[in-house]
């Protein structure tokens, strides 16, 4: 994508009520992101605000994906882990606006998720994704290692449950070591 851009967000209105349209539309699409459908814009708002808030305190990162100045997608680094686990970080929300997507816009977003987590002295990241339309290739593209699936994890959006499948990924010195 040409006019593609990738920055962490902060707490603004109108970042907010973009991130809170995207989570709506993502639960409604069937992305197993911790909502079940309908969500709505309120609760949708309250969860932003909450993750934004987390990212003034650097306990995580929301990165947003800009189509000029479109968001049209969001990962969050999450850093502010247990005393025994300095060294890790958690990847969590992956969403692109489903006219978005196949761009390769989640894959600017990863990146620039590894190259944060590098840079605050992490050499390892995790992840999960649902079993059920999940982003597993994606991951496995990216170098995250399966370490296995934990059947019916969670419920999916619409019902039903799903299983979860738990990925890591050695990065920055303990990658080339």
């Amino acid at each position: 994508m040409p006019n593609l851009s990738i920055k962490p967000l902060h707490d603004q209105p109108d970042i907010r009520n973009a991130l809170s349209e995207m989570l709506v539309e993502t639960v409604a699409n069937g992305g197993s992101v911790s909502f079940m459908h309908p969500l709505s814009s309120d609760d949708a708002r309250a969860f932003w605000k909450d993750s934004l808030a987390a990212a003034a305190r650097d306990e995580r990162i929301v990165l947003g994906a800009f189509d000029g100045t479109e968001l049209i997608g969001t990962v969050t680094l999450l850093l502010a882990l247990p005393p025994n686990q300095p060294h890790r970080a958690e990847i969590a929300k992956m969403m692109t606006r489903v006219a978005h997507r196949k761009r390769g816009v989640a894959t600017a977003l990863m990146r620039a998720a590894e190259r944060l987590a590098i840079e605050r002295g992490r050499t390892l990241l995790v992840l999960d994704t649902a079993v059920d339309e999940g982003a597993s290739p994606l991951y496995e593209r990216l170098g995250f290692q399966l370490s296995g699936i934990i059947p019916d994890y969670a419920l999916k959006p619409h019902g039903g449950l799903t299983g979860t499948m738990i990925y890591w990924k050695r990065i920055g010195a303990a990658a080339a070591a």
